[in-house]
């Protein structure tokens, strides 16, 4: 099986992206309408204390908390959904048999900074928690040397894709 152009590899790994894309935006969706709800029921206590979820306990002294994290969660997911965002165009690049097309040089390293800025959102998110909501169990697992390593491995990746791009480009000039 092919690894490059219409009909291979890259072509299914475009469209498991491109449903990714569409199912990420709709759980983005989800969680920003669940937390403008909550955050206007919050205003109406007669209705908000009508409401029984004992998951959540007193759902109308938490629900700020419980909107705040629901923002939290749909911007985490924004940034997921720009990787793979990205990871859509670089995949029409491998589907059109163009790996090392100079645009994929940026969108590499703007997949980096997203990974590195969602671990580090992470840590500031956790940080609120502790000090807004101490009684919320906080099993954020800490520093992760796999996701610094994967932004590594992403710059990287970034460096070839340019320096693959400046040998086609020489190539092309040779006659």
């Amino acid at each position: 099986m092919r690894t490059l152009g219409p009909g291979s590899v890259s072509s299914l790994l475009k469209i498991i992206l491109d449903v990714t894309w569409y199912v990420l935006w709709a759980v983005i969706g989800g969680f920003a309408v669940a937390g403008i709800a909550i955050l206007l029921l919050s205003f109406n206590t007669d209705i908000i204390d009508q409401i029984d979820l004992p998951a959540l306990g007193d759902l109308s002294q938490r629900a700020p908390v419980l909107a705040a994290g629901l923002f939290a969660g749909s911007l985490y997911f924004t940034g997921i959904n720009l990787i793979v965002g990205n990871l859509r165009r670089i995949g029409q690049t491998l589907t059109s048999g163009d790996p090392f097309h100079p645009d994929n040089i940026g969108r590499l390293r703007l997949i980096g900074l997203i990974l590195a800025g969602l671990e580090l959102g992470k840590w500031i998110f956790w940080g609120a928690v502790a000090l807004l909501a101490p009684e919320v169990d906080r099993d954020n697992g800490g520093w992760s040397l796999t996701t610094w390593f994967s932004v590594m491995v992403v710059f990287v990746l970034a460096e070839v894709f340019r320096e693959g791009a400046r040998l086609r480009g020489e190539a092309e000039l040779t006659i």
